[in-house]
């Protein structure tokens, strides 16, 4: 990669900041930008735009455009990631990123780009560490004052790490989260299922430590893996695998094993994703039944596919009504029901949904307004949301966590496991 400069522009096209690290490229090509993101309609804009040999890398956040240009051939792929890592920085630094934000901290973003990249290629892009020697608050320097070192972090091989951290107690917390994106038509079609998994950590160890994970035998990270399968039942194999930049790649590549010197405090470790044909957690049946433009009534039938031994938390069964619903009455074989204008839907809520059981919830509103029957009237789905602990759909599992650091302290690694509802929603009739 080699980004000729940076710009941070307003949504006319007007720059707030900019860095040329490399002199290349003029920065008045930064007015030929907006031109053509404003020609492009919305749905055909592309990541990437080019025009008389130079290319503009962009994204889009809140009210701003961060930009990046170049001549070369420049790895794509990383300056985007450049400018997602530059937002989240400026977000660690400001809270919120926007053009009011920017104006007010020029000489602080000024000193941020300059430690982030050097001659077009990214340096150290680690809020923790950006944030040991470079502070909001300016400080005035007494004479015979010695100047502050930079941290070892800048200077050694683990960018991403402070050296010499203590702990009295040295923890690890291993969260193993996934959510199920589900779509199911009206007649109990499954026309979308999807896994969004990732692997989060807290680490509070002292030191330099160096961490193995090691997943179940079951798991694949591409069609060419070598781990076998046989005598385990079907692989699961993780698509989109993402790493933190602290894993080993060559490692893992040789012999998937996981190992990393983790960041200090909390960071997500790997996400992935599996598209999958998955048997729905929570199955929804709905009858509704309109009686003469006056009154319509709801039957809701709620069923848990997944084991007894396994319990659902805070269950909400979110069924749309008409935004002209009044007068409801609810009746709930398990839980309790409420009316939410603001919403137009009725919010079905079970504290604990139990493996294996099936509950059923009757309501009833009246229509004070005349609809014309002829019409077509929008049909939003039915929104569920749960959540079950110790609980995996792809069946991923933690085999080991080892931990090893040379003054050979002992360290408790603890691992939870949750299974979150995403987008899952079931149409209805």
């Amino acid at each position: 990669m080699a980004a000729s400069a940076v710009f941070i522009l307003d949504t006319k096209g007007k720059v707030l900041i900019s860095r040329n690290y490399r002199g290349d490229v003029p920065m008045s090509v930064a007015s030929r930008f907006i031109s053509k993101i404003l020609e492009e309609e919305e749905l055909n804009m592309k990541p990437i735009v080019e025009e008389d040999g130079v290319s503009y890398v962009y994204i889009k956040h809140s009210n701003l455009y961060l930009m990046a240009t170049t001549e070369r051939n420049a790895n794509a792929a990383t300056v985007v990631l450049f400018l997602y890592k530059m937002v989240e920085v400026l977000e660690e630094y400001f809270k919120e990123l926007e053009e009011e934000s920017i104006r007010d901290n020029f000489v602080i973003i000024y000193e941020l780009m300059d430690e982030m990249m050097d001659f077009g290629y990214p340096q150290t892009t680690e809020p923790k560490i950006l944030q040991e020697y470079i502070t909001q608050e300016g400080h005035k320097l007494d004479l015979g004052q010695k100047a502050a070192a930079l941290p070892p972090a800048i200077t050694g091989v683990v960018s991403w790490r402070p050296d010499n951290l203590k702990y009295r107690k040295n923890e690890v917390f291993l969260d193993v989260i996934e959510s199920i994106n589900l779509l199911v038509s009206s007649n109990g079609t499954i026309l979308r299922s999807e896994i969004v998994g990732s692997i989060k950590m807290r680490s509070y160890l002292s030191g330099m430590p160096e961490l193995r994970l090691g997943l179940n035998d079951k798991v694949q990270f591409d069609q060419t893996t070598t781990r076998s399968t046989s005598g385990r039942g079907k692989g699961i194999e993780l698509e989109d695998v993402k790493f933190h930049q602290c894993v080993r790649l060559t490692r893992f590549e040789n012999d998937r094993t996981i190992s990393f010197i983790p960041p200090d405090g909390e960071f997500e470790l790997m996400s992935y994703r599996l598209n999958t044909s998955v048997k729905p957690l929570i199955w929804i049946e709905s009858i509704i039944d309109p009686h003469a433009h006056s009154r319509v009534e709801y039957m809701v039938k709620a069923k848990s596919q997944f084991k007894a031994r396994s319990i659902a938390n805070n269950v909400q069964i979110i069924v749309p009504v008409p935004p002209d619903a009044d007068t409801p009455k609810f009746k709930a074989t398990m839980g309790s029901c409420r009316y939410t204008p603001e919403e137009e839907a009725a919010v079905w809520t079970v504290k604990q949904f139990p493996g294996g059981r099936e509950f059923l919830m009757r309501a009833h509103f009246g229509l004070p307004s005349i609809h014309n029957p002829d019409k077509a009237q929008a049909k939003p789905p039915i929104t569920v949301k749960f959540e079950i602990p110790y609980y995996t759909v792809s069946g991923i599992q933690v085999r080991y966590l080892k931990i090893i650091e040379k003054s050979g302290y002992q360290a408790l690694p603890w691992v939870r496991y949750v299974c979150l509802s995403g987008d899952y929603q079931f149409r209805t009739g």
